[in-house]
């Protein structure tokens, strides 16, 4: 049971999400289909993305009283895993949507607001493109004071889907004349005045994302667009709502491209194990790798706890250490998947290879190893 508005209630669930799993593989097998080609042109996923606007997916997050589907974060997590075991880029893509809508959903179920902007993406369509894992702490950019707000400029990098979505919510720093450095957070359409894609996106892997570089020249943000203040260069309470809700969706994505990889090496080792004695070694250690990674990703989930779960630091702790343990998961199922199903592996038609450079970018969102050790150990030692 979670709070709402200060009232106990019971979370929304769809009617029949059986249909959800169902429907997501159907719209899969012909994602995989477009897959290999989309990839060689570095071209947005944008037919599969009208497939997924068609049948509602970037509503379904939104509770049922405020006109979505009612499907819950878990569940979400386990589309977008369907997903990412026929496209990745696709399943990546979307879970950056969908975070931005859980974390509204959680301010919404919590009684802190949220609703303004689950009823846009419902009423209007909305798709919502975040730059937050580029900003993490620090942001990057200039702000100037003007009378009503503020002037941006600022490159931001990895803004997935900026090919295609509507409003995207990034940050930047400003220097107060009195209070210092802040970072401010803040909400612009994507094609409000100033605002260009680079068109960079050229890329080892996820190259169907539309990841561009979003250049702000001189955009104009007023006072009252400006949602959150916070320190310069200091982790805030609102990353442990973002973390908590949008790392288990992200990650959704890598599993399922982890375990399409893994099922592919199974098949091919069925047909060669009369060849080669070695291989129910390799696949028992394919199917350790396998338990490991789910595993993991299953406790991810299970720390969001569908929105029940208060925002303190060890949530952020929790899911930044599983964060990290399942991108190497997935990365050593990658590895275990070519060596089983050998040369194979390396030819673009059997789509392993684009498995493998897909699930290297697992390693790039917050926080990469290193600094995720670094981090928590600091944290740890407080």
């Amino acid at each position: 049971m979670i709070q709402q508005n200060n009232t106990v209630t019971a979370p929304s669930f769809p009617v029949d999400f059986q249909a959800w799993k169902d429907l997501t593989h159907r719209l899969g097998e012909t994602f995989y289909e477009r897959a290999q080609a989309q990839n060689d042109s570095d071209e947005f996923v944008r037919e599969n993305y009208e497939d997924l606007k068609q049948h509602g997916y970037f509503k379904a997050l939104v509770p049922q009283e405020l006109g979505g589907a009612g499907v819950t974060h878990s569940q979400m997590a386990e589309i977008i895993r369907i997903i990412g075991r026929y496209c990745g880029s696709t399943a990546l893509a979307l879970s950056m949507h969908q975070h931005l809508v859980s974390a509204n959903v959680w301010k919404y179920i919590h009684g802190k607001g949220g609703e303004t902007t689950l009823r846009k993406v419902v009423e209007k369509g909305l798709i919502l493109i975040s730059t937050g894992a580029g900003d993490w702490l620090e942001s990057n950019g200039n702000m100037e004071k003007v009378e009503g707000g503020y002037l941006v400029s600022a490159d931001k990098h990895f803004a997935s889907q900026s090919a295609y979505a509507d409003v995207l919510a990034t940050s930047a720093p400003y220097l107060h004349p009195e209070e210092g450095w802040q970072v401010l957070h803040f909400a612009v359409p994507i094609k409000a005045e100033g605002v260009t894609l680079k068109n960079n996106w050229k890329t080892l892997g996820m190259r169907g994302t539309g990841s561009h570089t979003v250049n702000f020249n001189q955009v104009f943000v007023a006072d009252d667009a400006i949602a959150l203040t916070r320190p310069k260069g200091e982790f805030h309470p609102v990353w442990n709502i973002v973390l908590g809700v949008a790392m288990p969706l992200i990650m959704a994505a890598y599993t399922g491209v982890a375990e399409a990889a893994a099922d592919k090496a199974i098949e091919v080792a069925r047909s060669q194990k009369d060849e080669n004695p070695l291989l129910p070694l390799m696949v028992g250690e394919l199917h350790n790798l396998r338990t490991n990674a789910q595993l993991i990703f299953e406790d991810m989930v299970r720390v969001c706890n569908d929105f029940d779960f208060a925002p303190t630091n060890d949530i952020a702790l929790r899911i930044l250490t599983r964060k990290t343990l399942l991108a190497n998961a997935a990365k050593a199922m990658l590895d275990k998947s070519m060596e089983i199903a050998g040369g194979r592996s390396f030819f673009r038609f059997f789509g392993m290879e684009r498995m493998f450079r897909d699930i290297q970018a697992s390693a790039f969102h917050p926080l990469p190893e290193k600094k995720q050790q670094q981090f928590v150990g600091e944290w740890i030692l407080e």
